[in-house]
């Protein structure tokens, strides 16, 4: 494979973050990181262009000045909550003398499961395939070269609103970059930070982002569902805010620093000087009473997935556990509450080391965050096509044309 770079673009409401690969031989090289203070976003929708568009700009410069042929190939995420996932069937007849089953064959019973019933201003994101089945026998994930009279398939198909995919394309190209492919967090996060075994034994992997919380359930490597919660990391921020009476910026500041998740570990006597946070503040104020607005918000997120699991009883059944990523991950103490809410075992969730060259810097700090798990899944999702395409034929993927399908 010649050498070529590409840029995950992890446009967060809080944060824009940017990783810049290499992709030359079997595994991406990870050359950079870029972090930039996002603007106009609220829960991953563009709410001003004016503001969105250069502070991506703003990111690309930086990239600019080494990786320029990087913004040729930029990989997006979306994740808003007007996102849909619904579950969809595919059948085709094979009506060849032999009955042997082709890809046009699997590419004409995909196709038949993407006639649901959409409106006109919602879009196709993904066609994720669960299992083929031939002839009535499922979990197939390979039907060519198989024979028989009838394929069908199971998947799961996400849309979402179109005027919220415009928004985050368009303030991508207005700054300068081409968009290669959009992906939905949850499943761009998985890639990353979820073993094949994990996904095997059954798993479920939490992104809390800073303005929404993603989900991704897998079970025998299929994925199960997925979704996201309009409630993520800023919501705890702005409770602080309010139940203490100080600025947002004040709340932030102190969540990063005095946060825990869980109110009964921290001390009844620890106590926090508010004016290390705003000058304009005075007194002290319990940080248990802090954790326990901070474990109330962690609470309500938590029954969002815990309800989940239970429609489709998989309450405290999955072998894996949860996978907790995002920039509210780091929250001290979150992996206890998680185990206290969902009855499951749970790991801070990291970029799988395995899956990239040893060649170039030390990344060592990023590969360990989970903060940067959706920008370097990015890179793994448009690796997954390159290898199954060759660089030069990777898709530029616009608002008509953003299909594809994902096997877990």
């Amino acid at each position: 494979m010649s050498s070529n770079f590409i840029i995950g673009l992890d446009i967060g409401t809080s944060v824009l973050k940017a990783a810049v690969a290499e992709l030359r031989g079997e595994k991406p090289i990870l050359r950079a990181v870029f972090k930039e203070p996002s603007v106009g976003l609220r829960k991953g929708v563009v709410i001003e262009m004016g503001e969105v568009s250069p502070a991506i700009g703003r990111l690309f410069s930086e990239v600019k000045k080494d990786y320029k042929n990087g913004l040729r190939s930029v990989y997006v995420n979306v994740g808003t909550p007007q996102i849909r996932v619904q579950s969809s069937r595919g059948i085709v007849p094979i009506s060849r003398a032999d009955s042997e089953i082709y890809q046009e064959d699997v590419e004409k019973v995909i196709n038949s499961s993407q006639a649901v019933n959409l409106s006109t201003n919602r879009l196709i994101i993904h066609n994720v395939t669960k299992e083929f089945i031939v002839d009535g026998v499922g979990d197939i994930t390979e039907p060519v070269g198989l024979s028989g009279s009838r394929l069908e398939v199971s998947s799961l198909i996400i849309d979402a609103f179109s005027p919220h995919v415009k928004g985050v394309t368009r303030a991508v190209e207005i700054a300068g970059g081409k968009i290669s492919g959009i992906v939905f967090n949850p499943l761009i996060a998985s890639r990353a930070a979820l073993t094949k075994t994990q996904k095997n034994l059954g798993v479920i992997l939490i992104d809390i982002g800073f303005g929404t919380t993603g989900y991704a359930l897998f079970e025998e490597n299929k994925l199960i569902c997925t979704g996201l919660i309009p409630l993520g990391a800023g919501n705890i921020t702005n409770d602080i805010a309010v139940g203490l009476k100080i600025p947002v910026a004040a709340a932030e500041n102190l969540k990063l620093h005095y946060g825990y998740a869980l109110a009964k570990e921290v001390s009844s006597k620890d106590s926090i000087e508010l004016k290390k946070f705003s000058s304009e503040e005075r007194g002290s104020v319990s940080r248990r009473f802090v954790a326990e607005i901070i474990e109330s918000r962690l609470a309500e997120i938590l029954e969002f997935v815990d309800n989940e699991l239970r429609s489709i009883g998989k309450a405290g059944k999955l072998a894996g556990g949860a996978v907790l990523v995002g920039g509210g991950a780091k929250m001290p103490g979150l992996t206890e509450l998680v185990r206290q809410e969902l009855k499951l075992a749970s790991q801070i969730g990291l970029t799988v080391r395995g899956e990239w060259g040893n060649e170039g810097n030390d990344f060592s700090d990023v590969f360990e965050d989970p903060e940067f798990v959706n920008a370097l899944g990015l890179i793994l999702w448009a690796c997954d096509g390159v290898r199954d395409r060759g660089f030069s034929s990777i898709p530029d993927l616009r608002f008509k044309n953003l299909l594809k399908y994902f096997i877990p």
